[in-house]
């Protein structure tokens, strides 16, 4: 190992002959393979100094990878959103025809709002073989990664294309790509395999859980909490519609998983805040909490949505309603993402095994994009660097060792598509 002096400052690309301008900042440690992985290492340095919380907007980001792009000589769309505040892109390495791979990583990140980080999350820093900053592990890591590679995807005399896919708001809504999927096959090339490179330490995971949240909101009736029968405590009813949600986890977990895959090992449901009332001694008039589900592939988006409003109906309402009729409780569906189904026979299993030399996948609890991209047809898996276990934690960091793992992985990628 050396380390880069203040005066050894380099343009990563330019080594590389692609003409693009990119001076590394000093102190980085030069790995196994110099070239890409410092290259990635000072994308990634860029791409974490965007804040692009979810909350805010990717443009300077998206405007960051332009500029790169261009400069590559690199054809690339933009998707903006309704609000043109946020934008997903997708970029083309390789002849522009249908049967190419798919890269697929988001570019908005969780916040960092009451999280007591050791330094400012949005300066990368190395310590002890780490990169630390908010993204680094989920998921710029893998972003840093494939755009490193573009100048060795484009010596690599490609005979099918490889995309890469940054889209927005996979933390929240997974929305971000849709634009672009929608397109594959009409006036963008259809690929024939998506890699979406959340971190799995660069296992195959070839299944997920859906993901759906709501809001429940009791619309209760104010009253002295002297005299209750004058109204209707929303507080009261709320508790009752969490705890219901609780019994029905109780019956999920208690039917497991199937599949023996997953851990955990049964679909969940959790509450995470709740809402409601105004003084010790009023009946609250409304009361609002937020959940969600995590379904096992299979499993319907609605399935606990369904029993909760049965016993809304037959329990939950009649009660809430006994002395007063203008209470209400209402449900709104928040989100839906969908799960990843395992495929045995997927081609996009088949390639990420061969690029992994590994015989076997696993399986992840959490949500991705990538049941988007099964949605409408296209072979999907998820394999990435990093572990998921840092993600969204204060000081999140992801290994040296797996940014090189991942762009050994893509230079086999280009290899198998050369």
């Amino acid at each position: 190992m050396s380390w880069l002096s203040d005066t050894d400052a380099v343009s990563v690309f330019n080594d590389l002959g692609s003409g693009l301008e990119l001076a590394l900042v000093t102190g980085w440690t030069r790995m196994a393979a110099p070239d890409t992985a410092l290259m990635a290492c000072a994308l990634l340095e860029r791409l974490v100094a965007f804040d692009t919380e979810s909350s805010k907007s990717n443009l300077a980001l998206i405007a960051f990878v332009e500029e790169q792009l261009r400069a590559l000589g690199v054809p690339f769309v933009t998707a903006p959103n309704r609000a043109e505040d946020k934008a997903a892109l997708l970029a083309t390495i390789g002849p522009m025809v249908d049967g190419g791979i798919v890269l697929s990583g988001h570019t908005d990140v969780v916040s960092v709002a009451g999280q007591a980080w050791s330094s400012d999350p949005f300066v990368l820093r190395q310590a002890e073989g780490r990169l630390y900053g908010r993204g680094a592990c989920d998921m710029k890591g893998f972003d840093a990664v494939a755009l490193a590679m573009i100048p060795e995807f484009q010596r690599a005399g490609l005979k099918a294309p490889i995309h890469i896919l940054l889209s927005y708001d996979e933390e929240t809504t997974c929305v971000g790509s849709l634009d672009l999927i929608a397109r594959f096959g009409g006036d963008l090339p259809r690929p024939r395999a998506v890699i979406v490179g959340e971190p799995t330490q660069m296992q195959v995971a070839d299944a997920h859980k859906s993901i759906s949240t709501y809001w429940t909101i009791v619309h209760g009736h104010e009253a002295h909490s002297s005299k209750p029968a004058l109204g209707a405590n929303a507080i009261e009813a709320a508790c009752a519609l969490v705890s219901e949600l609780y019994r029905i986890a109780d019956d999920f977990e208690a039917a497991g998983d199937p599949s023996g895959r997953f851990d955990p090992a049964y679909s969940t449901i959790h509450v995470g805040s709740i809402h409601g009332g105004t003084a010790r001694n009023i009946l609250a008039k409304e009361c609002r909490f937020h959940w969600e589900f995590r379904g096992l592939p299979g499993v319907p988006f609605d399935a606990v949505l369904r029993r909760l409003e049965k016993s809304v109906s037959d329990r939950i309402l009649p009660r809430l309603t006994r002395f007063v009729d203008d209470a209400r409780i209402e449900t709104q569906t928040s989100v839906e993402i969908p799960g990843l189904i395992a495929e045995p026979d997927s081609v996009a299993r088949t390639l990420a095994l061969n690029l992994t030399n590994s015989n076997r996948t696993i399986a992840v609890s959490y949500a991705t994009e990538a049941g988007q991209f099964q949605g409408a047809g296209l072979p999907t898996i998820v394999c990435g660097p990093g572990n998921i276990d840092q993600a969204h934690q204060p000081d999140e960091y992801i290994e040296l060792s797996q940014i090189e793992a991942c762009v050994g992985f893509m230079r086999r990628l280009a290899l198998a598509l050369s």
